[in-house]
């Protein structure tokens, strides 16, 4: 596999943060890296930034979550 093709689980958490009626979550980032699954970007509270981390926890399986974004007032 080439090391820039999409994980399963990777591409998975991505379509649902991107069907999300949240137009801040559609902008994030998710790299699985090293047993991590690990979300990227900005929002503008700590509601959406944890309302990331629980849409794609459910998909993890084994991977931990691990939460980049910042909040950006």
């Amino acid at each position: 596999m080439a090391s820039n093709a999409k994980k399963p689980i990777e591409t998975a958490a991505s379509a649902v943060l991107a069907k999300s009626s949240i137009a801040e979550l559609r902008k994030l980032r998710v790299d699985e890296k090293s047993n991590e699954l690990q979300l990227h970007g900005r929002v503008r509270s700590f509601y959406h930034k944890q309302l990331a981390q629980e849409a794609v926890l459910p998909l993890a399986g084994g991977l931990r979550v691990v939460n980049h974004v910042s909040v950006q007032n």
